[in-house]
């Protein structure tokens, strides 16, 4: 929709439904929420529905509705779109399927539909439609969980039936909006994310999407996210796609279109989540406690088994628990029995326990740390309130203790059943997160801290997509391998000394020029992996080794490369570029050689590309300490692996190009640069 305001349809003072099964919902479930606004029904035949009178016609209508609820047939709904738009009604949500999900047939149908809707905004077809929390209205054909609240999340999803799911969430979220979106026929989520973050009571956005067809808008609503300082959430599926493609270049093999998203997510802070639970939780974890100032994390609870099971899941994160100074211990301990052995995370045994001034006391000292968010693990029993008095108890003393310290703090059970709804609520009053589930809690922050540490960026770049091509349409060519390094050296890649041979005779000329030892290769262009078929010789020292070496690989082709063997190389590595149709061209940096699948050891990035972005990926490479100069080995050079780096992406901003492979990228000790030992070049022409 772009531009299109889309206020009138998701926060309507008036709306009209039109059908009967799934409209009579629409009607009941926002009368059921309190909405104060007008609400109309259109039916031919009935007098009313759900107590509300029936016109028969949407031309009968007072004046124009800020909203409709279309429940008819597919066609049907194309008629009343367009009678609605005729009108100028605010936007409309069509329930119908048959449209773009039955293929060529409703696709026409689904362009008839856009055609009939004009600039008026629909949120579908095939979908469920929205619930506003806020406003308290529910264009929705089914009940639903939500409940009024002043402030809380925005949930997108494609699936009316997750969505109608995650409604029923007793978890304490608390959802201002709830949005399913459909086949997206004029309105997608990028402009659904542009009209709620105009609204000041939505402190954090959930997605759950199969894809983004709207790159470039998504990019912009996601920046303007960043702005607003609203975070998002996402579930994107689709992790294992398992499409297959015949790989020319290692490149190829290395990523699938789904690990762009996870590049792309990263660069724009966006957590990406692979459950509903973890969906729900870090939304949770936002909406209450907002992003946390630092990774530094306490954990409290009166088992040793839970402070062991808290230290091994947090293994590996972003957060963790820091060590306790002398001092800190000290005060802590000061607070409980002299048997207590104090850690981080802490298990402070039961000595204290039912007693709220002590406990109280112990957690306030604990906090003290300078924590980014404090954790009080504590499971409920089942029972009725008598029989839960003093894990109550245990809950008060850290209310006390956050009122005192004003550190952000989380109470959590290990399962849902083991925190009474009752305790939830009390914690949204106290400020205090009720977080279920270890992993999810820990998790939760990490993406809490992640997005902290984005917002310390002065800005964060758009995506700038490079050469989004349709290859299949266009004619390719395979660049041989000489000439595939003359273009990149001509941007400023290092290559070796070579020459093109027919003959041995010519081989031999060759060698004596650039002087042993030489390599020597099969050259043509569709051998892409030569190493496979025996088509590389290495470590040619003296024309004897080189006369049998080309003898042999003139049977393999008639044409063949003769270069310098580099020597002392300190890491083999491999820059690739391949091509995405939504993201364009992607680079791949990563271990090279034959090691280069092997090893799965490799970082990509999406364009616009910098040094500093070459840099961050270098470093997070499992090969990175040999090139830092492990155990006292000479460091290779990190700048000029950079340089080459840069080098490529200045040619891919000139070139169409479908696939490259420098493998391997020999690195050499610092200040003696790097070479490209072996190079393909696939483009488009």
């Amino acid at each position: 929709m772009g531009d299109s305001n889309l206020s009138r349809l998701i926060s309507p003072k008036s709306v009209v439904v039109i059908g009967n099964k799934g409209a009579d919902f629409a009607i009941k479930e926002s009368h059921r929420m309190g909405f104060n606004g007008l609400i109309w029904s259109v039916h031919p035949y009935k007098e009313s529905i759900e107590g509300v009178k029936c016109y028969k016609t949407i031309k009968e209508l007072p004046y124009p509705p800020d909203a409709a609820f279309i429940a008819v047939n597919a066609e049907s709904s194309i008629i009343a779109v367009r009678e609605l738009n005729e009108i100028g009604c605010g936007g409309s949500v069509v329930y119908a399927s048959g449209f773009e999900e039955l293929g060529i047939e409703g696709i026409a149908r689904n362009e008839r539909l856009t055609e009939a809707a004009g600039s008026m905004p629909i949120i579908g077809p095939n979908c469920y439609g929205f619930i506003n929390s806020l406003d308290r209205v529910a264009l929705w054909p089914d009940v639903h969980g939500c409940e009024v609240v002043d402030r809380g999340v925005a949930i997108i999803t494609q699936s009316g039936n997750i969505g109608l799911n995650m409604t029923m969430q007793s978890v304490g979220l608390p959802i201002a909006f709830m949005f399913t979106v459909g086949n997206q026929a004029n309105t997608c989520v990028s402009d659904i994310i542009n009209a709620i973050l105009e609204d000041d009571r939505v402190c954090a956005i959930g997605l759950h999407i199969e894809g983004i067809d709207d790159i470039e808008d998504f990019d912009v609503a996601a920046r303007k996210s960043i702005q607003r300082k609203i975070p998002i959430v996402a579930i994107k599926s689709g992790r294992t796609d398992t499409s297959s493609q015949i790989a020319l270049s290692h490149t190829s093999s290395l990523t699938g279109s789904d690990q762009l998203f996870d590049v792309y997510f990263k660069r724009l802070g966006i957590a990406r989540v692979d459950t509903l639970p973890e969906l729900l939780e870090t939304l949770k974890l936002l909406s209450v406690l907002g992003p946390i100032q630092n990774n530094r994390v306490a954990s409290m609870s009166c088992s040793g088994g839970e402070a062991g099971m808290m230290a091994d899941l947090i293994e590996g994160m972003d957060v963790y628990f820091p060590a306790l100074d002398d001092d800190h211990k000290c005060r802590i301990k000061s607070t409980l029995n002299e048997f207590v052995e104090v850690n981080n995370p802490l298990d402070y045994h039961t000595f204290v326990w039912g007693d709220r001034d002590r406990t109280a006391a112990c957690f306030k000292e604990m906090m003290s740390g300078g924590f980014g968010a404090t954790i009080l693990l504590l499971d409920w029993p089942k029972g009725n309130r008598s029989d839960q008095q003093d894990w109550d108890i245990t809950f008060d003393a850290l209310s006390d203790a956050v009122l005192v310290t004003g550190v952000k703090a989380i109470v959590l059970a290990s399962i849902a059943d083991c925190m009474p709804k009752r305790i939830i609520k009390k914690c949204i009053r106290h400020g205090i997160a009720p977080m279920i589930g270890l992993d999810a809690c820990l998790r939760s922050l990490q993406h809490a801290y992640r997005y902290t540490e984005l917002l310390k960026n002065d800005s964060v770049k758009g995506i700038g997509a490079i050469n989004r091509i349709d290859c299949i349409n266009k004619n390719q060519n395979i660049i041989n391998e000489f000439d595939g390094k003359k273009l990149l050296f001509e941007y400023g890649l290092n290559i070796p000394n070579g020459e093109i041979v027919t003959s041995t005779e010519q081989a031999l000329e060759v060698a004596e020029k650039i002087n042993y030892p030489v390599v020597v290769k099969v050259s043509d262009e569709e051998l892409t992996h030569k190493s496979d078929i025996g088509g590389v010789k290495l470590n040619i020292n003296n024309s004897e080794m080189l006369t049998l070496a080309t003898n042999e690989l003139l049977k393999t082709g008639p044409n063949l490369l003769v270069e310098s063997m580099v020597e002392g190389v300190i890491a083999e590595l491999i820059i690739g570029i391949d091509f995405d149709p939504l993201f364009g061209n992607f680079l791949v940096i990563g271990s090279g050689g034959i090691f280069v699948e092997l090893m799965n050891d490799s970082a990509l990035l999406l364009f616009p590309i910098d040094r500093n972005d070459v840099y961050s990926a270098i470093s997070e490479l499992k090969v990175y300490p040999l090139l830092n100069g492990y155990r006292g080995r000479p460091s290779g050079d990190i700048e000029a692996i950079i340089d080459a780096v840069m080098a490529v992406v200045d040619f891919v901003k000139d070139k169409e190009v479908v696939e490259l492979d420098i493998n391997p990228l020999l690195v050499l000790p610092k200040g003696k640069g790097v070479i490209a030992a072996d190079v393909l070049v696939k483009l488009n022409i």
